[in-house]
């Protein structure tokens, strides 16, 4: 609430100055104009604008796109902005997003079209990436600031970003810096120009000096509001995604459909049970399908109590709870080789409360097509008539129930409707079994399934088996039979290089493999050199998306060296050093994380088919959706529907899902709350004229073209 307040006598003081507007005429419904909860999107192909398309599909916001290059697109002028419904002034579009601040020709109808809508309705513009210069607020570079890349550059929220859109960032800003031989990030680093109306939200250190330039602020003038960013992006960079969120909240004053929180989950497979470990002469796992049967002694790696207790206490100081997804048979078969002890089962069983618990199937067993593993890669066997060998109903039933009983003896505290199978089988996995078994899905329903997990690597959009919907999760690349971190290394190693270096050739055979590597890794700084950081960023990327899909990891990797912490550290430790505390991590388990994603894609569907509506006129926020599909918001704290709280609080703001019934939903923002300007046709101001064309580029300065970019 505090940051709302302080951001409300920033914006709409100074755009009712601006305008001159009578005190409280933003929140007279009586002159409020009709704003639809959309944004103009204008393009020119180029990343940063992409970047920002990408924010809003993720988030479930709508949208119009204009792509400059295209022939035949509409024209943007007075009645593509703006027109009236039932005698009230509507402003189409809540913001506008332009490629920079000025794309269009010298004397362009349309820049001028764009600026006085603008202005009339207080409908702020983002420049996605724009060249310093004065017509954007700014100083050129030249002046004592900067143009160059600023790759691993640590960037700071100023004072009036925190208290402003970018308040659920505690300060720090870190530009990605991931290869030594190509150009990640080019900006433009300028302090205020003389007189203008300039706050900085996000600055760097100018090099050589002592002062800092602006890389994202806020440029007033002419009644109009401008959000200036001077830096080039894509959509997946780091620093891109801790700043989203804030130019989203800025351009739409903390008021649009859609709602985006970060989340991040961890299912542990394998528990009870024992994963086989990596030969690291054989290159192959004894025990396993990629083994030659016979070939090799298995050297199986699980868990002890110790590794228990360490888990406890690392939850406990993270505030993060792990999935546990379990097979029974591991302890059941450990407790029959050594006379019916079982300590891992026995300290895992003690402290379950501590954990969430997933059935994994009783005995692990592939619930596809019948495997041949005679030979190497497997194939599925045949019939006499060539048709495929599949698994029973019957034994993936008795798989799922003969599991869930056990636990349920155990007192493990389960949701019957979820299942991970085991290697996600019964699923269908490509090359050697391209369809689903066609047993699963009855199999599914004898025992009330309604979440299945997928591994999103090869089965990555949700979809429906039988009675049950898919969860997809992101695999780690923090290997299931590997508990040191030599062995790790060795088979990472064998993968990924090339023949000639003692590898697979895999990625000689796949050039499109992004993980290959130039040279073998170190043994012993492999793993902590290279491979955590990698797999960290890869996992903190999802995280910062908004992307509430799971990660899975196995319980050998909490076992001996414990190889998953030091990931998991990275990605808990580097969220929390950058956001504040009211932008929590959301940790759900997989049914809750289905459900969030099932509503997320209705969702989508009826914003891309034009079913969603929705407008503001003063205080009051109308939408309209299909009967069934839950809507999606984010507004101010405070926020009411039909006289009670709306949402739950994130980010210094409310959002939720509400269910629809097909009727409009009426939701009230606070009086706090930035509001439209009253229609205001410019008097006072002199004409409405669009802003000057680029101007050169004074020489000595370096300029990229507008799609340049991070790889």
């Amino acid at each position: 609430m505090k940051r709302t307040i302080r951001t409300t006598a920033l914006t709409v003081g100074a755009l009712v100055a601006a305008l001159g507007l009578p005190a409280g005429a933003a929140h007279a419904d009586a002159t409020a104009p009709r704003v639809d909860l959309r944004t103009l999107i204008v393009s020119d192909g180029g990343p940063a604008t992409d970047a920002i398309a990408a924010e809003l599909d993720t988030a479930g916001t709508p949208y119009t796109e204009i792509d400059l290059t295209q022939s035949g697109r509409p024209v943007i002028d007075a009645a593509f902005l703006a027109d009236t419904v039932d005698g009230r002034p509507r402003a189409k579009y809540q913001a506008v997003v332009l490629p920079n601040d000025n794309p269009f020709p010298a004397g362009s109808a349309e820049m001028t079209a764009l600026a006085s809508y603008e202005q009339t309705y207080g409908v702020p513009q983002v420049d996605a990436y724009t060249y310093a210069r004065p017509e954007a607020g700014l100083q050129y570079p030249t002046a004592g600031g900067y143009s160059g890349s600023i790759d691993g550059v640590q960037a700071e929220v100023t004072a009036a970003g925190k208290a402003g859109p970018f308040g659920y960032l505690k300060g720090a800003v870190p530009f990605e810096d991931n290869s030594p031989t190509v150009g990640e990030s080019y900006a433009y680093l300028a302090q205020p120009a003389p007189g203008a109306d300039f706050t900085p939200y996000v600055e760097a250190p100018i090099p050589g000096g002592s002062t800092s330039g602006s890389l994202v602020g806020e440029y007033r003038h002419d009644g109009r509001r401008e959000l200036v960013v001077t830096f080039v992006y894509n959509q997946y960079q780091e620093q891109f995604r801790l700043l989203a969120r804030g130019i989203v909240e800025w351009m739409t004053g903390g008021v649009h459909l859609g709602a985006t929180r970060n989340y991040f989950a961890v299912h542990v497979d394998d528990v009870f049970a024992a994963d086989d470990r990596w030969d690291t002469q054989l290159n192959c796992t004894p025990g396993d399908v990629d083994c030659p049967v016979g070939e090799g002694t298995p050297d199986p790696i699980r868990m002890t109590p110790a590794d228990v207790d360490y888990a406890t206490a690392w939850e406990q100081q993270h505030g993060f709870t792990l999935d546990l997804v379990y097979n029974g048979a591991g302890s059941v078969d450990q407790r029959s080789d050594d006379n019916g002890v079982d300590l891992l089962a026995d300290k895992l069983i003690a402290d379950r409360s501590e954990f969430r618990w997933v059935n994994h199937t009783y005995t692990h067993a592939f619930l596809g097509c019948q495997q041949d593993v005679t030979v190497v890669p497997w194939k599925c066997d045949t019939n006499a008539d060539g048709s495929t060998k599949w698994v029973s109903r019957q034994d993936i039933s008795d798989e799922i129930a003969l599991n869930r009983v056990w636990g349920q003896s155990a007192g493990l505290p389960l949701q019957n409707d979820e299942l991970v199978t085991g290697e996600h089988s019964g699923l269908r996995i490509s090359p050697q079994q391209p369809a689903d078994n066609p047993n699963l899905g009855p199999a599914l329903a004898d025992n009330g399934v309604t979440w299945i997990a997928s591994d999103n690597s090869r089965d990555p959009a949700q979809r429906q088996v039988g009675p049950a919907t898919t969860v997809s999760r992101y695999p780690m690349n923090v290997f299931y039979n590997a508990g040191h971190a030599s062995e790790q290394v060795d088979e990472y190693n064998w993968i990924y290089t090339s023949r000639a270096q003692g590898g697979s050739g895999i990625c000689e055979d796949n050039p499109a493999t992004t993980t290959c590597l130039p040279a073998p890794l170190d043994a012993a700084t492999g793993y902590s050199g290279h491979i955590v950081p990698l797999e960290t960023r890869i996992a903190l990327g999802h995280v910062l998306a908004g992307d509430p899909k799971p990660h899975f990891i196995h319980q050998s990797n909490l076992a001996e060296d414990r190889l998953a912490y030091p990931v998991l550290n990275g990605v808990l430790d580097g969220y929390h050093a950058l956001f504040t505390d009211d932008a929590p991590l959301v940790n759900l388990r997989m049914k809750d994380i289905g459900v969030e994603l099932k509503r997320r894609a209705a969702w989508q569907t009826a914003v891309q088919a034009g079913q969603v509506s929705a407008y503001r006129i003063g205080g009051t926020v109308t939408v309209t959706a299909p009967s069934g599909v839950a809507v999606t918001a984010t507004l101010p704290a405070g926020t009411t529907l039909n006289g009670a709280a709306f949402g739950t609080s994130y980010a210094g703001a409310v959002s939720g899902w509400t269910p629809s019934a097909g009727q409009p939903l009426t939701l009230t923002v606070p009086s706090s709350a930035p509001a439209p300007a009253a229609v205001h046709s410019g008097a006072g101001h002199g004409p409405v004229t669009a802003p000057a064309p680029r101007t050169r580029v004074p020489s000595g300065v370096s300029r990229p073209a507008a799609g340049t970019t991070a790889s």
